[in-house]
């Protein structure tokens, strides 16, 4: 990992927000999906709302790839002044947590400023569409340039607070990325020709509508990929022990910045036939809540799974203290020593101090198992054993 200054970070986040705009939205005007047209029809009026809500959405996600890009390519340490940053909001410490919001808001204020090309970008294409109810559309598309960067910046705070946050963030967008190019090489390569492609959704045609107002297909598939996401998302940071609540909440990130698009660019719901346009429009809350319970419900899972891990985990049992040791010893020495067949050394007690008797004797008032200690000055030995003398009669054990 590259050691960088509080400087380099802060030009890192603005270039790469820069550069995330530019690149996007020159695939969107080679694919077709930016248009700004003249036209006045129903189909004129259905690019531009879809234009705006492309304009809004790539505003916004290029604030927040800046700032996360910044964030993961700068050293823990950017200078000698500046806080130890994290991914996730894990830090307790007082001053630690304040230096790291610092750290956070100052990458995404930058990464904003760097998205604010977005604004010359659109407005200057968009002076070729004649619009009947402005004067001035580029000043309207520059607009809602500059209130997607708004939303990138606040959703850009949170994704430096969760790492679940940001890969939803990117798995949305390179789904929706994916969708769009899809559906315009399929309207190239069909009769249609180009046509505009919109926002996170697919174009199904006029069937499968319900109440004239809603694509069934539409709906199904934006709120589907939203609770995919959402779960497939959250999966690993939820592996990795996150902050719990930055993955639950995870799975709203991506499809509120596609709420919001469509929120801002929002058609007319009266008098305007149904299509994909108004379906995602309506469908696009519902997604939000969609992807939101993919996420809660992955971090209720991992939450269940870890409650009964807990039970199960493995006792340590102090090891019990071995029986202190029979004081039993050889008498090897002396002519008094006994013999057992074959002549081999018998074992014979040394009329010692105290010799612990083993056994489950009460020897403590409470009533406890312990060994008892006992006296021994002198066991008679019967036997054959007696002919020995008085020295085998000094503590042979019976």
């Amino acid at each position: 990992m590259a050691v960088r200054g509080w400087g380099g970070s802060v030009a890192l986040a603005v270039g790469v927000a820069a550069g995330s705009a530019a690149a996007q939205l020159g695939l969107g005007y080679g694919l077709g999906v930016l248009v700004w047209t003249s036209a006045t029809d129903t189909t004129g009026v259905s690019a531009w709302l879809a234009s705006l809500a492309w304009t809004t959405w790539i505003a916004a996600t290029s604030t927040v790839l800046g700032a996360v890009a910044a964030d993961r390519l700068s050293a823990p340490r950017p200078g000698p002044a500046a806080p130890v940053h994290r991914s996730t909001a894990d830090d307790r410490a007082r001053p630690g947590l304040i230096a790291t919001t610092a750290w956070r808001l100052a990458l995404a204020l930058t990464a904003a400023v760097g998205s604010l090309i977005t604004v010359p970008l659109v407005a200057v294409p968009a002076r070729a569409a004649h619009r009947p109810d402005t004067f001035s559309p580029q000043t309207i598309a520059g607009g809602y340039a500059i209130v997607g960067v708004a939303v990138g910046l606040l959703v850009a705070v949170a994704a430096l607070s969760s790492r679940a946050v940001a890969t939803n963030v990117m798995a949305t967008t390179t789904w929706l990325w994916a969708l769009a190019v899809a559906s315009a090489l399929y309207g190239i390569a069909g009769a249609q020709g180009s046509t505009t492609a919109q926002l996170g959704v697919w174009r199904f045609g006029g069937r499968y509508f319900l109440e004239k107002i809603f694509s069934l297909p539409g709906a199904a598939l934006m709120m589907g990929v939203a609770l995919v996401i959402g779960v497939l998302a959250a999966l690993p940071a939820g592996r990795r022990g996150d902050n719990r609540v930055g993955v639950a909440v995870s799975g709203a990130a991506g499809p509120l910045m596609v709420a919001a698009a469509y929120f801002l660019a929002a058609p007319r719901l009266v008098g305007v036939r149904a299509d994909e346009q108004l379906s995602a429009y309506l469908i696009a809350p519902y997604a939000v809540i969609a992807g939101l319970a993919g996420s809660v419900l992955l971090s209720g899972v991992i939450a269940h799974r870890e409650q009964r891990r807990a039970p199960g985990a493995e006792v340590i049992v102090p090891r019990q203290p071995d029986p202190p040791p029979v004081g039993v010893a050889w008498l090897g020495e002396g002519p008094a020593h006994a013999q057992r067949d074959g002549g081999a050394p018998a074992p014979v007690a040394r009329p010692t101090a105290d010799l612990p008797v083993i056994g489950r004797v009460p020897a403590w008032p409470g009533g406890a198992d312990e060994p008892e200690t006992v006296r021994m000055t002198e066991v008679r030995m019967t036997g054959p054993d007696a002919a020995a003398g008085p020295a085998a009669r000094s503590g042979s054990l019976g």
